[in-house]
């Protein structure tokens, strides 16, 4: 198909350079047959004029050589037919000549008596008037005469070899047109191969690059999209997983301590408390799981937009800490703050709470026996900017796990169970609410040692109004 195009391209453009040759050979042969005989003819008219010492003999052999060098016939002709010059002169053309000076007088006549060049049944013919050996009373022509058969035979010789130069570059466009289109197709070819094994399910494939800048562009952007779309199929397989893999525990110990307040608790007051609450405790968990993977697909998605405002930073955190009160009081935790007065930035206050909540329930989850969490809120005044820190005690990331551990499951992933608390779905949020933020954050962490997140806040004043 391309080839095809190509070719049907290459021979209409050489069709119409062909055909604008054609017609601009005829008419400026022509044109240089006309300014070659005024040329001559000019010249000649200036010599019979003057004769520069001349004689009629002399005359003749110069007009005689300057038709044989130009290919033109010229005679100088009274006005009632009589051929002056040349002397020589043979009967065949006399007869030749015969009758010209009439249609000669006529157009020099309408000319003014000013030279023309005009085109008769079979010649060009150059006329001026002259009075070389003129009789009294009688008018003298110079007449110059190009046969139009000897310049339509010349325009057929230049055209016949210009068809036969057309014949030979649409052949030579043909083949060349043929490999470029080979050269074109075959990558495309082995594209469009790649692509529909991709489109049978193997992300293996690569698309190979090629020479040519815009198929190697388009070699790298299918390259890119098939890694995304590698990304989001094994997200999905991942996702069933361990979704499933969630799902299954918490619903069958619901199901089991369901079963045992049934059968064996329902008269103990105590026993039956017990087993409520683990199933109070379940289903708070499967709630959770639900509710991360709704927050990460509308975020993800941007059904959730970023509604950016002005608060106060630290007072909100305060309320986030507030949350944790219970673990202090019923599990030994003990959270440690050193935070400034009246910080105030401007951002989506609820997706803030869930990045500040994620992240301390992150540090809740992996600290260390000693249960301690140390929660950072400073104004740096030289960047104009609000840090916010939450380090653990635990027992820290190592610096190649360091880049894995935003992606969602990624515990999941490695250990195929859960953390004390949460989906594994929450640094995965944090990661995409910042992004979306386009703010500053990260982690540092040495084994053993404990992790620190941290995020950038912009300062703004406390008047400034609502982006």
């Amino acid at each position: 198909m391309l080839w095809r195009n190509f070719c049907v391209f290459s021979l209409l453009i050489i069709l119409l350079v062909g055909i604008i040759c054609y017609i601009v050979v005829g008419s400026s042969f022509n044109t240089y047959v006309q300014a070659k005989m005024r040329n001559v003819g000019v010249v000649l008219s200036a010599l019979l004029e003057n004769g520069d010492g001349r004689s009629e003999d002399e005359i003749t052999e110069y007009i005689n050589g300057q038709s044989f060098l130009n290919g033109i016939n010229i005679i100088v002709i009274t006005d009632d037919g009589e051929i002056i010059l040349p002397n020589d002169i043979s009967r065949t053309e006399a007869e030749y000549w015969s009758g010209v000076e009439i249609t000669v007088s006529e157009k020099l006549s309408d000319s003014g008596g000013e030279d023309v060049v005009f085109r008769s049944d079979s010649a060009f013919i150059y006329s001026a008037e002259t009075n070389y050996a003129a009789e009294d009373g009688k008018s003298s022509y110079l007449v110059i005469s190009y046969s139009l058969e000897v310049a339509s035979s010349a325009i057929s010789s230049v055209q016949r070899y210009l068809i036969i130069v057309g014949v030979f570059i649409i052949i030579i466009a043909f083949l060349v047109s043929y490999g470029i289109a080979q050269k074109i197709l075959d990558p495309l070819k082995r594209l469009t191969e790649t692509a529909n094994k991709m489109a049978k399910g193997n992300y293996d494939v690569k698309f190979a690059s090629t020479e040519y800048q815009e198929i190697a562009q388009l070699s790298d952007t299918l390259n890119y999209a098939k890694d995304e779309i590698k990304k989001t199929d094994d997200f999905q397989k991942e996702l069933l997983a361990n979704v499933s893999h969630d799902l299954k525990t918490p619903l069958t110990m619901i199901k089991a301590y369901a079963s045992m307040i049934q059968e064996i608790s329902g008269d103990d007051p105590e026993k039956r408390n017990q087993h409520l609450q683990v199933i109070i405790d379940e289903s708070d968990r499967l709630t959770g799981l639900v509710n991360d993977i709704l927050n990460v697909s509308k975020i993800r998605s941007d059904v959730d937009q970023i509604n950016k405002k002005v608060f106060n930073l630290t007072e909100f955190l305060f309320g986030i800490l507030r949350k944790f009160e219970y673990l202090q009081e019923t599990q030994g935790y003990r959270f440690y703050a050193d935070i400034d007065a009246d910080l105030y930035t401007c951002a989506d206050e609820e997706k803030i709470g869930q990045v500040l909540y994620n992240l301390i329930s992150n540090a809740v989850n992996y600290t260390g026996q000693d249960k301690k969490i140390f929660v950072s809120l400073k104004l740096d005044v030289a960047e104009n900017r609000i840090k916010f820190s939450v380090r653990d005690t635990g027992k820290g990331i190592k610096k190649e796990e360091i880049p894995s551990i935003w992606d969602r499951y990624y515990r999941a992933k490695e250990q195929h169970a859960r953390p004390v608390k949460g989906t594994g779905l929450g640094l995965s949020i944090v990661k995409t609410i910042l992004e979306k933020h386009s703010f500053n954050f990260g982690v540092e962490s040495e084994e053993g040692k404990g992790s620190t997140f941290w995020v950038d806040f912009p300062e703004v004043d406390s008047e400034d109004p609502t982006e």
